[in-house]
C-alpha cells in the first residue's frame, strides 16, 4: 500500500504561515522553508512554489478567504497550523504510517547518501557543477573553489574533494581504470547519469537555483 501525496485544502494554512514569514512573499524555490514544508507534505517542490504565487496574487475565492481570516493574524494562523500538525496521524504520525510504504521522488535528493554522512544528491550536484569548472589537478582542497562551495554546504573541504575524486570515475573523458565502490560512489554515479551529460548551462542554472537552500 502507498501513501500517495494528494493536496488537501487545510495546507493552504501552512503555504500562507511559510508565504509570511519574512521576508514576505513567494519563497525561491528551493529555499530551505520551502523544501522542508516540500518534505513534510511530499508535495513536489514546484507545486509548493506555484500554490505560493496562488496566494500572492489571491487567485481563487477560497485563498481570499483564508487569507481574510489569517493574513492579519499571525497568532491565530499559528494556532491553526499547529491544531492541524497535531490532528495528523493522531499526534503520532510516525505510528499511524507504521508498516505504510511511502513513495519518495524529490525527497531522496535532500536526503543523506548514507548514515555517516550530510552529504546529500543535491549537494552532489553542486559539487559537480563545480567539477566541470576545474580541471583534476585543481581539484584539491586548497583550491578556492572547493574551499569556497564546502563553506557553503558546511562540509570540510576534503568532502568535495572525495565528491570530485568519486565523479572522475564516472567521467569517460578521463578514463579511470581504478574501481571506485561505497555509498558515495554508487551515488556519484547517480548524479552522473542525470546531469554529467545536460548542456553546462541547464547544470548551472539548476545549481544557482540550489544555493538558496543554503541561503
Amino acid at each position: 500500500m502507498a501513501k500517495n501525496s494528494k493536496w488537501q485544502d487545510e495546507y493552504w494554512l501552512l503555504l500562507l504561515q511559510l508565504y509570511l514569514q519574512k521576508p514576505t512573499g513567494v519563497k525561491p524555490m528551493y529555499s530551505k522553508p520551502l523544501i522542508d514544508l516540500s518534505m513534510e507534505l511530499h508535495i513536489e517542490p514546484q507545486q509548493i512554489f506555484n500554490k505560493l504565487c496562488q496566494i500572492a496574487n489571491l487567485e481563487t475565492p477560497r485563498i481570499e478567504h483564508i487569507w481574510e481570516v489569517y493574513g492579519q493574524n499571525p497568532r491565530k494562523l499559528k494556532r491553526a497550523v499547529n491544531l492541524l500538525r497535531e490532528m495528523w496521524g493522531f499526534n503520532n504520525a510516525l505510528e499511524f504510517y507504521e508498516g505504510v510504504e511511502t513513495i519518495e521522488s524529490f525527497e531522496k535528493d535532500f536526503k543523506p547518501i548514507a548514515d555517516d554522512t550530510t552529504l546529500t544528491p543535491m549537494m552532489l550536484v553542486l559539487i559537480l557543477d563545480v567539477y566541470f569548472r576545474l580541471t583534476p589537478i585543481t581539484m584539491v582542497a586548497e583550491t578556492p573553489e572547493v574551499q569556497e562551495l564546502a563553506k557553503m554546504m558546511k562540509l570540510q573541504p576534503q568532502e568535495v574533494v572525495e565528491a570530485m575524486e568519486a565523479f572522475q570515475h564516472c567521467d569517460p573523458y578521463l578514463n579511470r581504470k581504478d574501481v571506485a565502490d561505497g555509498a558515495l560512489a554508487q551515488a556519484c554515479q547517480k548524479v552522473w547519469r542525470r546531469f554529467g551529460n545536460a548542456e553546462p548551462q541547464d547544470l548551472e542554472s539548476y545549481a544557482d537555483q540550489l544555493k538558496e537552500y543554503f541561503k
